[in-house]
């Protein structure tokens, strides 16, 4: 029942969310940075890149820069140790965000997923659309713009983050699916460093995509996910091999379908490879 009024929701929404929620187009990006001044644009692409072209006024955070130094690739920092990095770059919990990338979505992804663990209160990503961005003439610059320090208070949203434990425990959970976000190489382990989760599904992540990198239709998505077993009724943690990627999935799936119970196996292949054991 609950997944019928859900899908009769997408169907009378005429499932277009992406003007509903965290992600906005061209258009709305230039009317949401002129209507409020207090707009902070971060630009999560290589800081190379940053350096040599970039949307002006905007502040560069890299994913790369997030994480712990050790063994394990991609653990995020400490929710206090990310609060001082993003405070340092002139953003609090309360500052309006907007985050964009290359246009592969990883970045950008990776970066809002972490801000909304952390408790960012007001983050949207700026899709995908070249024609769009074009037609609108967003402004370059390769200049720098600097921001007095604040302070970021944190308020970990701990139900969009998953431990090693709770995959574990919840492998054979008919209520829960891993979902590997990786592709079909990598999660039938073609590679001899390769495999999966036991029981996890492969949703690769750009199956969520468009031939441009755009987000597909909801309509197109929802279809997808339904063939995949991939239903809203159920929690859903997504994996791939640092949970870039798989935060990709995270922002289409909140933002595109709606749903509420999906999660990011932050620790992701390279913590679970360490201790667990994989299916190939």
């Amino acid at each position: 029942m609950k997944y019928y009024l859900f899908s009769l929701i997408l169907i009378l929404s005429g499932l277009n969310l992406l003007a509903q929620a965290d992600i906005i187009s061209a258009d709305e990006f230039v009317k949401l940075t002129k209507a409020n001044p207090d707009v902070v644009v971060v630009d999560a692409n290589k800081p190379d890149n940053f350096k040599a072209n970039h949307l002006k006024g905007a502040v560069n955070i890299y994913h790369n820069d997030l994480y712990q130094k050790g063994d394990i690739d991609g653990l995020i920092l400490s929710p206090d140790e990310l609060a001082a990095i993003f405070g340092a770059a002139g953003i609090s919990e309360t500052t309006p965000l907007v985050i964009y990338d290359d246009g592969t979505q990883k970045y950008s992804s990776r970066v809002y997923w972490i801000l909304k663990y952390i408790g960012a209160q007001d983050v949207k990503l700026l899709h995908k659309d070249l024609d769009a961005w074009k037609k609108v003439r967003l402004p370059l610059t390769a200049q720098a713009t600097p921001r007095k320090a604040v302070v970021f208070t944190p308020a970990v949203d701990a139900s969009i983050f998953a431990t090693t434990e709770e995959v574990q425990a919840n492998l054979d959970n008919p209520g829960v699916v891993i979902v590997d976000a990786r592709t079909a190489d990598e999660y039938n382990g073609v590679s001899k460093s390769d495999g999966h989760i036991p029981n996890a599904v492969n949703l690769n992540y750009e199956e969520l995509l468009t031939a441009n990198g755009a987000f597909k239709p909801a309509e197109e998505m929802k279809a997808l996910l339904e063939a995949k077993g991939l239903t809203p009724d159920k929690e859903l943690i997504f994996y791939c091999r640092t949970s870039v990627r798989a935060t990709v999935a995270y922002a289409a799936l909140k933002n595109v379908l709606g749903y509420t119970r999906v999660k990011v196996y932050d620790g992701a292949y390279n913590e679970w490879v360490a201790t667990n054991p994989v299916v190939q």
